[in-house]
């Protein structure tokens, strides 16, 4: 059978990508917000949570799982471009190359733990928001919203951090793992209202109000 998707789904699937890509982008710079200093990105990749959230609740775990594999798809394609044009010899009147490289030069490592902690956060927000929903028969959206939210960005956090400051002892992780979860978290506490506004919306415009009963929740089968 043929799978169709709605514009409200293929848009919401675009700006899920859009995020992540950019989010890792914006991880470059180091930004200080009431006086903690955290990475540029958590201005942008708390919204990935919400789109996520919202994939989720109108469409289900299998579709919100689809455009997860998609995001993580293109991210890697932009490190692999963005590695290759590093490496192209630049225009010699070009004075830009040690802040392009800076940007898209990216450390191996660095790079897979950020689409590995991206995929494990994102899944896991996903499939507590899909449980709990089906527990809860569609009720306290805003109570599932925020629990799955701290259960993913936990483990996003759990994964990069140790992979991409390897060797850092745990007790200087610990404090910028807490804020940067605790950051993201307060920030969707903050948006909660308006996500659950588009939700409501999304499922009367969409008709739609998925239930994940009896589905497989393994992550690598999409049918």
């Amino acid at each position: 059978m043929k799978q169709t998707h709605s514009t409200a789904f293929l848009l919401l699937a675009i700006l899920f990508v859009v995020c992540f890509v950019s989010s890792n982008l914006f991880a470059s710079k180091i930004v200080c917000i009431l006086g903690v200093n955290l990475p540029g990105a958590v201005i942008v990749f708390p919204l990935s949570y919400i789109i996520g959230d919202c994939l989720t609740e109108v469409w289900g775990y299998k579709k919100a799982q689809l455009v997860i594999w998609t995001a993580f798809a293109m991210n890697l394609l932009v490190v692999l471009f963005g590695r290759l044009i590093v490496h192209l010899p630049a225009a010699t009147f070009w004075d830009g190359g040690e802040h392009f490289d800076y940007l898209f030069n990216l450390a191996p490592r660095i790079a897979a733990a950020s689409l590995l902690a991206f995929w494990v956060g994102s899944t896991l927000n996903s499939l507590v928001l899909s449980k709990m929903k089906v527990a809860d028969k569609g009720k306290r959206f805003g109570i599932r919203a925020i629990l799955s939210s701290i259960v993913g960005e936990s483990a996003d956090s759990l994964v990069f951090m140790p992979i991409a400051f390897i060797g850092t002892p745990i007790a200087s992780l610990l404090p910028m793992m807490l804020a940067q979860v605790s950051f993201k978290v307060a920030y969707e506490i903050v948006i909660l209202p308006l996500t659950a506004v588009i939700v409501r919306r999304l499922k009367q415009y969409e008709n739609t109000d998925t239930f994940d009963t009896n589905i497989s929740y393994n992550p690598f089968n999409l049918s």
